[in-house]
Parts: structure tokens; C-alpha cells; sequence
């Protein structure tokens, strides 16, 4: 029997945008991994600032944004609120022990990383533990001549969405729930 590789994808996803899901979307039609667990960061520490929204909002905009992938894929994409219901701050190490145990069956873990991110690594709570535990799918940024996978990463960040009153960048379900809210540019 092979193991399932379950792709980990953290991140603060303050919103998720069209960046993320093209990261989902290439590494399940290339299949890369087999599957992709949305994990929204909790309490993240290498951020200079917090998330503008509460975790339990950003957890929704993932699951608005995968409903409006391609069915083929958003079958095998689930999102966890493993490290938003965590008190304290949001380590890889922990979701990654935690998701460990809870899924059965044979796997193989991956983590899901954009170059910039991990270039820095060796600041991450028990890194050398973690790179025991999984393996780094380092995705290259625009721009980027790295190590990495290059999957034609689009040049967008959550805080050009935060700032863009048309709200592009952004799946339809997730701009719909956005603009109801009143939430980042739409205020």
C-alpha cells in the first residue's frame, strides 16, 4: 500500500487569495501530494504584526475559497482548525504532531512553504525536529531563481488585497463574504 503525502499548507491566509489557491491547485494536478490540509495560523510569531481578522473568520474564507475551486480538486482539500482553537502561539511543530496522530492510515506529511519563509527556517520552534518529520515543498515566489518548485507563483499578497478597495486577487465566494462583512478594503 503507498502512503498517502498530505500536503500541510499554514499560513496566516489574512485572506486567502488567488496565490494560495494557485499553490493548491498545482500541487494536486502535478500530484505532488494527494491532498492538502488548510491550516489558518493562530498566534504566528515571525509575523511583524498580527491577523486583521479573527481566526475563526479567516477558517471561513478558506472554506469559501476552496468551494470555488474545480471539483476535482476541492475533493481532495480540507481545511483544520487545529491552531486557531490553540491557546499560545502557533507552531508548525505542534499541528504537525497533532495531525500525525489524528490521521490513520499510512502518510507521508509535507509542508507547504514559500521560499521567503523558508529562508528563515532556522527560526522556527524545533525546525530540526520538524525537518525530521516532514518534508518542505518550498514553492519559488515570483522572481525567485531558488531551490524551489516553480508553479508560476502569482505576484499577490494578503496585504495588497487588505489595501485594494476592487478586491481583485480574491476567489468570488470569498470577495462575496468579504464585502457582506465589511471586512479589510471594503470598510
Amino acid at each position: 500500500m503507498t502512503a498517502k503525502r498530505i500536503g500541510l499548507y499554514g499560513g496566516t491566509f489574512d485572506p486567502i487569495h488567488n496565490g494560495h489557491l494557485r499553490v493548491i491547485v498545482e500541487l494536486l494536478s502535478r500530484k505532488i501530494v494527494d491532498q492538502i490540509i488548510l491550516i489558518p495560523a493562530g498566534q504566528p510569531l515571525l509575523r511583524e504584526a498580527g491577523p486583521t481578522v479573527d481566526g475563526a473568520t479567516r477558517l471561513e474564507m478558506c472554506k469559501l475559497a476552496i468551494e470555488d475551486l474545480p471539483k476535482d480538486i476541492k475533493d481532495s482539500v480540507y481545511t483544520s482548525d487545529i491552531e486557531i482553537k490553540r491557546d499560545g502561539p502557533s507552531f508548525a511543530f505542534d499541528t504537525v504532531e497533532e495531525i500525525e496522530n489524528s490521521v490513520s492510515g499510512e502518510k507521508e506529511l509535507y509542508w507547504i512553504i514559500g521560499s521567503d519563509a523558508y529562508a528563515n527556517i532556522e527560526k522556527w520552534h524545533r525546525h530540526e525536529e520538524l525537518q525530521e518529520k516532514v518534508n518542505f515543498i518550498v514553492i519559488d515566489r515570483p522572481g525567485d531563481d531558488g531551490d524551489g518548485i516553480d508553479i508560476g507563483a502569482l505576484d499577490i499578497s494578503a496585504t495588497q488585497i487588505r489595501n485594494d478597495k476592487q478586491l481583485n486577487g480574491i476567489s468570488p465566494s470569498v470577495r462575496k463574504f468579504i464585502t457582506e462583512r465589511m471586512l479589510y478594503a471594503s470598510k
